[in-house]
């Protein structure tokens, strides 16, 4: 049995910035809501930065805007703070905008179950250090569901934890340390902890990658309304990923990518020692 995901990352609804054409995100939002009705998913999965952040005020109207174009999606929607989302406004806030509970979360979907690993995204900015910090609670919760797991699992959150190199990234090759939880690697830690495949899904990097590590997959998806890669045209991106003996990903748009999973169990042989 095949289960369907429709995926969409980094909506980033607000004004233009840098390479961030915001002022496309609704439109392309309600393509994107035309689009899923016609293929009629099993759910969507939102990968959080739905806005571009301002103040607490404007980034209310702005979550609150977005949220009332999700309303034409049919399927079931699952969102995933990003980091942007967090900056003015509390999970309590994204929770009573978008009407559910933005804790961590197991779903069955058949053969394979998603876990909605909701780890906080938000970017500290202190005078010594500006980047991440992944609460511990969150890092117990998916150890002990790595640990539980009795089928193959998708992981889903906004920040990636595969620490895959950032070189050519506009915002993140001079500026790793934000691409990143200082502490992924106890997170990738964890993961190994599984028994059952495991796939990791994310957005937050803007472009669309494939890294193993330690036998596990990780998944980055394009930001629906990125240019850097699309030459100053917004890059149109959202996913379909259909769930089965393997794991087919698909993304659309003006920066297309597409790539087909065989996960297994096991990790890695230890690596060499230096020779």
């Amino acid at each position: 049995m095949t289960f369907r995901i429709a995926t969409i990352a980094d909506i980033h609804h607000g004004a233009p910035s840098h390479t961030k054409r915001g002022d496309t995100a609704l439109s392309l939002m309600a393509d994107f809501a035309t689009w899923a009705n016609a293929e009629a998913p099993d759910l969507v999965l939102d990968l959080g930065d739905r806005i571009s952040d301002i103040d607490e005020t404007t980034d209310l109207r702005l979550e609150a805007e977005v949220a009332e174009v999700f309303k034409a999606v049919n399927a079931p929607i699952h969102h995933v703070n990003g980091n942007h989302d967090r900056d003015h406004l509390t999970t309590a806030q994204n929770e009573k905008i978008l009407g559910q509970s933005l804790g961590n979360e197991l779903l069955d979907c058949g053969d394979w179950q998603i876990a909605l690993w909701r780890a906080d995204p938000k970017i500290s900015r202190g005078t010594d250090r500006i980047g991440f910090d992944l609460p511990e609670p969150d890092l117990l919760w998916l150890s002990r569901t790595m640990q539980a797991a009795e089928k193959p699992t998708l992981v889903v959150s906004h920040v990636p934890v595969s620490g895959h190199g950032q070189t050519g990234n506009y915002y993140f090759e001079r500026n790793p340390g934000v691409s990143r939880y200082p502490q992924s690697d106890r997170a990738r830690q964890a993961l190994s902890q599984a028994r059952v495949p495991v796939v990791c899904l994310s957005g937050h990097v803007h472009w669309n990658t494939v890294t193993t590590v330690d036998g596990i997959t990780h998944l980055t998806q394009q930001s629906l309304t990125e240019s850097f890669t699309t030459q100053g045209a917004p890059a149109a991106a959202w996913g379909m990923i259909e769930l089965s003996d393997t794991l087919h990903w698909q993304v659309f748009g003006a920066d297309p990518f597409e790539a087909r999973i065989t996960p297994k169990p096991g990790r890695w042989t230890p690596a060499l020692m230096p020779f």
